[in-house]
């Protein structure tokens, strides 16, 4: 009998050993005689028990981990390809605590399938949205995406459905679906994980937004830091090609749908969307004016669907079990799931997908296991390097756009990162100037010039320079950044600077005052 061991190809687990885990069973296993086959899936995000190895038994999947080449001996000797007793034995994948609580829509087969095969995808619900997709009108669709209350997951929480209803009324021989795959914020990976472990749901969803608006060809803007994303989606697009997903008539029907997969630069600012569109054109990434909106006159001057990777990945659920569905996930305007990411300084990092709604202290105090040092969690950032630092007087802020919007902070890509006791705000906050300062496309001023010379006032703040006049400076600087800035880059650089020095106000004292003070 032929026994299925899965060995993630996630970069999670790549980078702590993974293939050589993969390899060591298949050696052993081939020593022995025995019937294995090694399945590289994707990961299910928890980080810590990476590589995390299941095992397919009659009585179901069995995980062990995390493993290391040097386990696999002792795992053989314990009989784990049945599901045998043994130290690293988790059980069943899905009892595990982290897991369990989850409410798995977007990400319920990454971990699960084979990322690379068709079956395995349509064998666990794979392609049942798109083929709805494909007996409805294409204002159907739309109002199926409408309903659903499913925003932009990349940061800015703008309706879907509302973009999508633009570009399918915009007259034009040409329409575009672009894919923002450019995941660059601190502590977010949920668009890698995707990529890496099911990236027939993005494809999907991409067939599915073509045919809603009348797009025929989509493009897939990853960062070049994934090599193993870009490498996986490549090959996912040649076996959805050849099984006919892709090019003239998807499924045998009349709609024509293809997509290409182009890889950025490593500019942090090609994030944003219309900088996205010009670095596609093989221009500078350089921010456009708007209007006119991409929706509009987007990449080529044609009408345009941009989206984040995970609202596309999010789509073919909608129209697998309908829009009332998804709405019935979340809270108030924040509707469905969230993959929220949690790195930094916490015992279990990973990627958590719930409803909309869990607190701040709920993610970080039980989900996260709190810090991984054990000291006083002192600040979180929630919504990339551009997030704000909420301290625990904030932790009973509800996980939604608009509830986070109140507090002065933004959910982002929803990645969130935990600094303990030891973290120096006024650091934090000269980093997030000088981040802006080296990312800036340099087309405006207020985002160009007033973070080089944020980062200058901070030092002086830090020197003991005349720190009120300084500091009033600061907040002088992050207004005319907030509402002068062309983009979010520099429009949302104030977010951490301010909460920084609004709730953590004793780090900015000069430094013989607060070497004083311990």
């Amino acid at each position: 009998m032929t026994i299925r061991v899965y060995v993630p190809r996630d970069s999670f687990a790549l980078a702590l050993g993974a293939d050589k885990v993969a390899k060591a069973i298949r050696d052993t296993a081939a020593a022995q005689s025995l019937d294995v086959v090694i399945v590289r899936n994707g990961s299910r995000g928890m980080v810590w028990l990476e590589p995390m190895v299941e095992v397919e038994t009659p009585a179901g999947r069995v995980a062990y981990g995390p493993v290391a080449a040097k386990d696999v001996d002792s795992l053989f000797a314990a009989g784990f390809l049945q599901g045998g007793d043994h130290p690293l034995a988790l059980g069943d994948p899905e009892q595990i605590p982290f897991l369990k609580r989850q409410q798995r829509l977007t990400f319920a087969r990454c971990g699960i399938i084979d990322p690379l095969s068709l079956e395995d995808y349509e064998a666990h619900g794979g392609l049942a949205g798109l083929r709805n997709s494909l007996a409805m009108t294409p204002l159907d669709i739309v109002k199926q995406v409408t309903e659903s209350g499913l925003r932009g997951r990349g940061g800015a929480g703008f309706p879907t459905g509302i973009k999508w209803q633009t570009v399918h009324d915009a007259k034009a021989a040409n329409k575009y679906i672009v894919c923002n795959g450019d995941e660059g914020d601190s502590g977010t990976f949920a668009d890698r994980m995707i990529l890496e472990g099911d990236p027939f749901v993005l494809i999907e969803g991409m067939i599915i937004a073509g045919i809603a608006t009348g797009a025929t060809h989509g493009y897939v803007y990853i960062r070049s830091e994934y090599p193993e994303a870009i490498k996986v989606l490549n090959e996912a697009i040649l076996i959805a090609r050849k099984a006919g997903l892709l090019g003239w008539n998807v499924l045998g029907s009349p709609n024509m749908f293809d997509m290409e997969v182009r890889v950025g630069a490593g500019a942090y600012v090609c994030g944003e969307e219309t900088a996205l569109l010009n670095s596609l054109e093989g221009k500078r990434g350089v921010v456009r004016a708007k209007p006119p909106l991409p929706a509009i006159q987007g990449l080529f001057g044609k009408p345009t669907v941009i989206n984040n990777l995970i609202s596309l990945a999010s789509v073919p659920i909608i129209l697998d079990k309908g829009g009332a569905f998804y709405r019935d996930f979340g809270m108030g305007r924040s509707r469905g799931t969230i993959p929220i990411q949690i790195a930094g300084n916490v015992r279990y990092g990973g990627l958590f997908e719930a409803a909309f709604g869990l607190t701040l202290g709920e993610i970080v105090n039980d989900i996260a296991g709190g810090t991984a040092t054990g000291r006083p969690i002192k600040a979180v950032q929630v919504g990339g390097p551009l997030g704000a630092y909420f301290p625990q007087g904030l932790f009973d802020t509800q996980f939604d756009y608009e509830a986070f919007a109140a507090k002065g902070g933004l959910i982002g890509h929803a990645g969130i990162v935990v600094f303990d006791d030891t973290a120096d705000m006024l650091n934090q906050a000269r980093f997030a100037m000088e981040f802006c300062a080296v990312e800036s496309c340099g087309k405006c001023t207020p985002c160009r010039i007033g973070s080089t010379r944020g980062v200058e006032v901070l030092d002086k703040v830090r020197a003991g320079i005349e720190p009120e006049r300084n500091l009033a400076l600061v907040e002088d600087l992050c207004n005319t950044m907030k509402f002068g800035s062309l983009c979010a880059l520099g429009g949302f650089t104030p977010y951490p600077v301010m909460s920084a020095l609004t709730h953590f106000p004793e780090d900015f004292a000069p430094a013989p005052m607060r070497e004083a003070a311990e």
